[in-house]
């Protein structure tokens, strides 16, 4: 299990990638349980009031949070591209330039150390 975290404007957002043999969660709307390759973070929003409020760029920012949506990936390369592509666009959502996004990848038991 693979941890893709972006961080910008003093916020993060993390993401988890679940290998080949590992067990992906299941939910409605999960991909196929047959894909090596399971991506799963969430995906949020800006909105004018309401939602939580995330500090950014030491600004108040409301999000609102949608269901995550699984996506399903025959290759490791394809899916840390579509991963990486996720999180800079969720800081997009929220005003973020997503070329400031710094974004990395860790194995789960390695996360303690570098997060």
């Amino acid at each position: 299990m693979l941890l893709v975290r972006g961080s910008a404007g003093g916020t993060a957002l993390t993401g988890t990638l679940y290998e080949r043999g590992e067990t992906a969660p299941s939910f409605k709307g999960a991909p196929d349980e047959a894909a090596p390759y399971v991506w799963v973070c969430d995906e949020f929003y800006e909105v004018d009031s309401g939602g939580q409020v995330q500090r950014v760029d030491g600004e108040d920012v409301h999000v609102a949070f949608e269901s995550p949506m699984p996506r399903g990936f025959e290759t490791r390369d394809a899916a840390l591209e579509a991963a990486r592509e996720h999180v800079r666009t969720q800081f997009a959502r929220i005003g973020v330039d997503p070329e400031t996004v710094d974004v990395t990848v860790v194995q789960e038991h390695e996360a303690d150390a570098e997060f």
